[in-house]
């Protein structure tokens, strides 16, 4: 059986101090540094064995870097032509278009993903051999823009912020007492459900898209499109949900969803209901209270600050 026999390294004075201070800089590449530690170790006497172990690399990995620096010196430690990460145009134009938003290029994404990234890149003929998603997140970790981050600009305006989340805290908070049917408490929301193929919905105003020092701006509010809505009350504290779907959010379809729960027990013979709602048009503020209590008088309408879920 043939034994494999490392290739001898053997430096002069000017390839040993590039090398070092390739292993030194702070700024150094890492694929630079493994590269030229590899040589260093190597020309000292090293074997790869001994080698793989201290940098924690394969054998076969050494033989391949010494065998580069053996047949091409300093200079065959670089980059090959071919890799899809060759230049600084391509790494570029991939930041580039990773800031465009994806409404833009017509692609049907609200945010890109570092695989559409590179299947979009391979298709512009930005990268000629294709590029790998893990390519393009390397590409895009090491960059001050990072076009995946977004900020909402929502902020709550609500003067009687605590008052108001303090109320809805504390009837989740206290669960019934044994042997009483009083603090039912269902939270109540109506979020849209898709109808294929209509789109389900679109932003209200455009994002603006990641510049310098500056993330992803994306508005929390949207206008629902052609969809279906789904109502939905979850019992709180016994883990109960109720749910319709309807054509459009209002009024009618809130109390119908208020009907549903309120003619079955335990709800219907309950002393109180709390009913906890966000600020929506069909049950906001003081008349939607007393409708609610007009038509069950055991309901209880608690609405949490503006803009809250």
């Amino acid at each position: 059986m043939s034994v494999v026999r490392a290739c001898q390294v053997t430096l002069t004075g000017s390839v040993r101090r590039l090398l070092k201070q390739r292993v030194r800089g702070q700024k150094t590449p890492y694929r630079d540094r493994f590269g030229a530690q590899i040589v260093l170790l190597a020309a000292a006497g090293q074997s790869n064995a001994a080698i793989a172990s201290r940098l924690h690399t394969t054998v076969d990995t050494l033989r391949k870097w010494r065998g580069r620096f053996v047949a091409g010196g300093a200079e065959g430690l670089a980059d090959r032509p071919g890799r899809a990460d060759r230049g600084g145009v391509q790494v570029a134009q991939v930041r580039s278009l990773a800031c465009e938003l994806p409404a833009v290029t017509g692609v049907p994404l609200s945010r890109w993903s570092a695989a559409e990234l590179a299947r979009e890149a391979t298709l512009r003929g930005i990268t000629v051999q294709g590029i790998s998603p893990a390519t393009v997140h390397r590409w895009l970790i090491t960059d001050a823009i990072k076009p995946w981050q977004y900020r909402s600009w929502l902020f709550p305006r609500d003067p009687d912020f605590a008052a108001k989340a303090a109320r809805v805290l504390d009837r989740y908070a206290a669960p019934p007492a044994s042997g009483t049917i009083d603090h039912w408490v269902p939270s109540t929301s109506s979020p849209p459900t898709r109808k294929p193929p209509s789109r389900l919905a679109a932003d209200a105003t455009p994002s603006l898209p990641p510049g310098k020092a500056r993330v992803m701006r994306v508005n929390h509010e949207y206008e629902r499109g052609e969809a279906l809505a789904y109502l939905a009350t979850y019992d709180v504290h016994h883990a109960r949900v109720f749910g319709q779907c309807a054509a459009s959010t209002g009024i009618e379809p809130f109390m119908s969803l208020v009907e549903q729960v309120m003619t079955i027990q335990p709800y219907a013979s309950a002393k109180r209901v709390f009913w906890v709602v966000d600020n929506g048009s069909s049950h906001r503020g003081q008349a939607a209270i007393n409708r609610l209590a007009k038509r069950f008088p055991n309901a209880v309408m608690v609405h949490t600050p503006i803009h809250a879920s």
